[in-house]
């Protein structure tokens, strides 16, 4: 296994738990608290339901290395989605009420990393891909 290997893993495993974070905590909230959130702000309120799923199903795929290319590109668009909606308008580093969205950024990044990365030899996605090409 290699450097690049290990730190691979380690995004994956990280992103995905931050993700999976992000998702309890919008079913913690209660999914209509955060569709009527959605709404008011103008983003269609049953989006919510599926970005929760998204990031909290998505978060646990991201752990076990299952599908991780086609994950990340849907938190990429999820992520994109809520700076141009949301965050965009408070800055980088926010305006003291809400955050800005430097972390969104950071996480897009990750996200792309592991689209283009090869797969981590410690995740479901290698032991499927290679006994398929094999």
């Amino acid at each position: 296994m290699t450097k690049i290997n290990i730190v691979s893993t380690i995004a994956r495993v990280v992103l995905g738990i931050l993700f999976v974070a992000h998702g309890l905590d919008k079913f913690q909230m209660g999914l209509g608290n955060v569709e009527a959130w959605f709404d008011s702000i103008g983003v269609p309120g049953p989006l919510a339901y599926a970005v929760a799923y998204i990031e909290l199903v998505g978060g646990i795929l991201l752990i076990a290395g299952i599908f991780t290319r086609y994950v990340a590109a849907l938190l990429v668009i999820i992520l994109i989605g809520a700076i141009v909606t949301t965050k965009l308008s408070v800055g980088l580093l926010g305006n003291g009420q809400m955050a800005g969205y430097e972390l969104d950024l950071s996480f897009i990044v990750i996200a792309i990393y592991l689209i283009v990365a090869d797969r981590s030899p410690l995740s479901f996605d290698h032991l499927l891909w290679r006994k398929r090409s094999a």
